[in-house]
């Protein structure tokens, strides 16, 4: 008799407890957005293309870009980032001696360089689709791409013949301020650190001209 009861009161005790009912913090788990933000670099590639008094003389070209830039707000719906870019732009253009009725007094084929600062918002309607804006400034410059004594002797002494040309438009050699901005469409893929997008930007230099870069991105978040 005394063994059963010692059996009963270890079988009972033996019992497990009753599972405690899950809290709402428990049962409410935030959303896994499977994407990398914070410091990143880029590579652009694309159209560039002049819209001002250029266009018709050069011809649109290639913008190459790379860039290095970190997400500083980061939430479900809406981010922060700012980044540094060095642009080269490449465009062919008519002959200097094609150009001495109307201008634009350029040099011909050009070379851009330029580095700016952008900062950039966007908003996600999904997950890994991004709709942004960037806009900032910095400093473009266009060196000549001949001897500077060729430059001057040949090129400004064919077009002095010319009452039209207002004189060395200063285009070359030069830094110029330049602003810069527009929208962008980012996807991130299911490779955590890789996105990839489309950047339309507008490029106005100051005492040079105004253009604009459609480039196709590649973004490695670290």
């Amino acid at each position: 008799m005394l063994m059963l009861l010692t059996s009963s009161v270890v079988f009972a005790q033996a019992a497990p407890a009753p599972a405690a009912p899950a809290s709402d913090s428990d049962r409410a788990q935030p959303e896994i957005r499977e994407i990398e933000k914070g410091t990143y670099a880029q590579a652009n590639i694309g159209a560039a293309f002049f819209l001002d008094k250029f266009a018709g003389a050069v011809s649109p070209g290639t913008s190459l870009g790379l860039s290095i830039g970190h997400d500083f707000v980061d939430q479900e719906k809406t981010s922060m980032a700012f980044e540094f870019d060095f642009f080269q732009g490449i465009h062919n253009g008519v002959n200097y001696q094609q150009q001495t009725d109307t201008g634009p007094w350029v040099e011909g084929d050009l070379r851009t360089y330029t580095l700016v600062g952008l900062l950039e918002w966007s908003y996600y309607p999904s997950r890994r689709v991004g709709l942004g804006l960037r806009a900032g400034g910095g400093m473009m410059t266009s060196p000549l791409l001949m001897e500077e004594h060729a430059y001057q002797e040949d090129v400004i002494g064919e077009w002095d013949d010319n009452p039209n040309f207002p004189g060395d438009p200063g285009y070359h050699g030069v830094w110029h301020v330049v602003g810069m901005g527009g929208p962008c469409l980012e996807y991130y893929t299911k490779l955590n650190h890789f996105s990839v997008g489309l950047d339309a930007d507008f490029v106005y230099a100051i005492d040079f001209d105004l253009g604009m870069n459609v480039t196709a991105a590649l973004k490695y978040t670290f």
